[in-house]
């Protein structure tokens, strides 16, 4: 594989997007912006991962913290798009491959594009290549001006552009491949003769032969964003293509228009996904699940046939053929075995529930773990916090609660228990054990309030 580095221009500031959150950390379906480019330069293996900041920077770098291998290069002063690739002298001297620029705030490029680029750039000995784009309403973009075989003559930025120069619809994408020891040797020529005085990257053509033209095919991947508008049309193009591939890939999709799903989430064949349900995070749906509808599932691996409806799962694992909701709410680690009900006003946190296992309606089990064909009344609730510190409660198999039951943990109790009703258990329970704790009732026969008029 040739020798290529990556660098991603991320030191704006993005004023349009009217917040004090750098512009290239704002989130598209689950991931940053700079994090989608970096994402999607990865297969092509570079010997560096260089990304220029300045805004902001140590939150950028704070953002990245997770990717292995990264440069940060520090720009100062946000003087345009050559001054930024001037700050990359340093680190790269006596590097001889090339080197794709890309920008911190154009998330939806894919890797074949990059590989199609640099592979031109290779077969053609290209000083230069870039990805250029036909836009019907290419307004506000660089326009790119070739001769024959798509060979670069002239990049002019918009608002330099004459009226017949902006009827050429050919625009400049923000995504170019140099061979670096040709770059490195002509960016000291660049001037901040313009406009914004500004010094441009595109002025290298001027000085490079042959830069090289190459047209994306899905115009669509060069999607910018300036703002919260374009912000929303990305994550539209994205939600089209991720919704695409999964329903080519033998997922059924209800009112698609309403799902959001993240392309971070791993869907298996023969899913139904209902209206008014998204999928966020690393999350895993296995065949022949039904979401939906009106459900959230995030960060979370759902087994064969699980069924999940008007409810929220996030963080938790769920095993084959479990029922869930409507409006049960697994946050902070559950673990539910397979063939559980988790039913109505059902709220599970940091639980293990063994398989076959009823929790069927209004309970709260909390730091608990509960065996296998396990049956929580209606209205149980393992009261699991003292005011300091979460304790934890543990049921045996096959033991069964009554309705409106308190368990105050930290408390045990064996298998094969029955809890009676309205029972408020604040100490263990033996195996094969009936556990009544509520006072006797008293029935007074004849007695009735006197009333107060005579």
């Amino acid at each position: 594989m040739a020798m290529v580095a990556v660098a991603i221009l991320a030191a704006g500031r993005g004023t349009r997007m009217k917040s004090k959150l750098p512009k290239v950390l704002h989130n598209l379906g689950g991931r940053s912006l700079v994090e989608r480019v970096l994402h999607s330069c990865q297969a092509l293996n570079p010997q560096k991962n260089l990304v220029i900041v300045g805004y902001e920077a140590d939150r950028v770098k704070q953002a990245l913290s997770n990717y292995e291998g990264i440069e940060f290069v520090q720009q100062t002063e946000q003087l345009g798009t050559g001054h930024a690739v001037i700050q990359l002298l340093p680190h790269l001297e006596g590097f001889t491959g090339d080197l794709l620029v890309l920008n911190g705030d154009v998330p939806l490029l894919r890797p074949e594009t990059f590989g199609q680029l640099l592979n031109i750039h290779k077969q053609r000995q290209n000083a230069a290549t870039l990805l250029t784009a036909h836009l019907p309403q290419p307004e506000g973009y660089g326009r790119v001006f070739c001769g024959g075989d798509n060979i670069v003559t002239q990049i002019v930025e918009d608002r330099d552009c004459s009226a017949a120069q902006k009827q050429n619809h050919r625009i400049n994408g923000g995504v170019y491949c140099f061979n670096w020891p040709q770059l490195a040797e002509v960016l000291p020529k660049l001037s901040a003769d313009n406009d914004q005085q500004e010094y441009y990257l595109t002025e290298v053509v001027d000085f490079l032969k042959p830069v090289m033209a190459v047209d994306v095919a899905d115009y669509l991947e060069i999607t910018g964003i300036n703002d919260r508008k374009q912000l929303a049309t990305a994550a539209d193009i994205l939600q089209m293509r991720v919704k695409d591939a999964w329903m080519a890939a033998g997922v059924t999709m209800i009112d698609p228009d309403s799902i959001t799903i993240d392309d971070t989430v791993k869907i298996q064949s023969d899913v139904v996904i209902e209206p008014q349900s998204h999928l966020r995070g690393n999350t895993v749906i296995g065949s022949g699940s039904r979401i939906g509808p009106g459900s959230l599932i995030e960060n979370s691996q759902l087994g064969e046939n699980v069924t999940v409806l008007y409810s929220v799962v996030s963080e938790s694992e769920v095993e084959a053929g479990v029922r869930i909701g409507p409006y049960a709410h697994l946050r902070g680690h559950v673990k539910v075995g397979e063939a559980c009900r988790i039913g109505n006003f059902v709220e599970l946190k940091n639980t293990q529930v063994g398989e076959k296992t009823n929790i069927a309606h209004l309970s709260y089990i909390g730091d608990a773990s509960l065996g296998e064909q396990v049956n929580v009344g209606a209205g149980t609730i393992t009261a699991n916090y003292d005011g300091v510190a979460k304790h934890q409660t543990k049921i045996g198999s096959r033991s069964k609660t009554g309705a409106n039951s308190v368990l105050v943990a930290p408390v045990t109790l064996g298998e094969d228990v029955t809890v009676a009703a309205g029972s408020v258990i604040t100490k263990d329970v033996p195996n094969d054990a009936l556990a009544i704790a509520r006072s006797r009732q008293i029935v007074k026969e004849g007695w009735r309030l006197k009333s107060d008029v005579q």
